[in-house]
């Protein structure tokens, strides 16, 4: 018997009316500042679908496109500038900055508020979720939860297992699990038997960016598989690290790509921005 497929474009829809509800209710909309540097492909359609998203919920998106050699000191003015804006309720640098400028991503990232951090990558953010008391949840792992949530897989007392030890997915995830009382494993490029591992997990999330790393022989029967890498196959079509038409066959529920856990993703940082405007004016 096949996996129940996690739906997460439908789950999205819903928490995007939800967020909708709320914004409509602020004194005024919320914003989003999203800085652009330079003309990566990839990053220009990130920026752009966050947009979309953004206008879909009601919140208001300023963009800030910014040449790639727009260098170091001039890119932490704005940032500065924008913290000290008092209509700015949350302000997102895409990454990864342009190569070759001497770009410091992560005297980037410390520049940024953590009041408008809101994709949670502040050291202060980072803090607060490891004490299991923040204001804000890096988008990807709080998708996944929201996920598990919807679908009826709790995490107390499983055996969870993280593949990726990442500061943006893979160590916050672990961290939102143990949270929860799951039993947590993370596992990387040096973790010996991999296989053996990951077939202990009732709940297995891969995020290493690997097309066909996890197959079929590496999964607990009628294990939660969550596969939050978004890769592309042979044929350039989108793929994640799982072996998806093997594993949803073994799996008691999976999650596709694309569809699962990108549309979370991308609705968990408009709820990060909602709680930031809440936060400074009352829902």
């Amino acid at each position: 018997m096949s996996a129940i497929i996690m739906d997460g474009k439908a789950l999205a829809a819903k928490w995007k009316a939800d967020i909708r509800e709320k914004t409509a209710r602020l004194a005024r909309p919320a914003v989003l500042a999203v800085i652009l540097v330079g003309n990566n492909p990839a990053s220009r359609v990130y920026v752009n679908g966050k947009e979309r998203d953004c206008a879909e919920c009601g919140i208001r998106s300023q963009e800030y496109a910014l040449p790639e050699n727009i260098g170091q000191r001039a890119l932490l003015e704005l940032i500065d500038t924008l913290n000290r804006e008092q209509e700015v309720d949350g302000i997102l640098c895409q990454l990864p900055l342009p190569e070759g400028y001497d770009y410091d991503e992560q005297e980037v990232l410390l520049s940024i508020d953590p009041r408008k951090d809101v994709d949670a990558f502040h050291p202060y953010n980072v803090g607060r979720i490891m004490i299991g008391d923040s204001t804000y949840l890096p988008c990807t792992p709080a998708g996944v939860m929201a996920l598990l949530d919807e679908y009826g897989v709790d995490p107390a007392g499983k055996r969870c297992v993280v593949v990726g030890r990442s500061n943006i997915v893979g160590k916050p995830m672990a961290m939102l699990l143990l949270h929860r009382h799951g039993t947590v494993t993370i596992c990387h490029s040096r973790t010996p038997n991999l296989g053996e591992v990951t077939a202990q997990a009732d709940i297995l999330i891969s995020a290493v960016g690997k097309r066909g790393l996890i197959t079929a022989d590496m999964v607990k029967p009628g294990a939660c598989v969550i596969d939050v890498a978004m890769n592309r196959d042979g044929e350039g079509k989108l793929c994640g690290d799982v072996d998806f038409p093997a594993v949803k066959e073994k799996a008691g529920w999976i999650t596709p790509v694309p569809g699962g856990c990108g549309p979370m993703t991308r609705v968990m940082l408009l709820q990060n921005t909602l709680t930031a405007a809440a936060g400074k004016k009352g829902s």
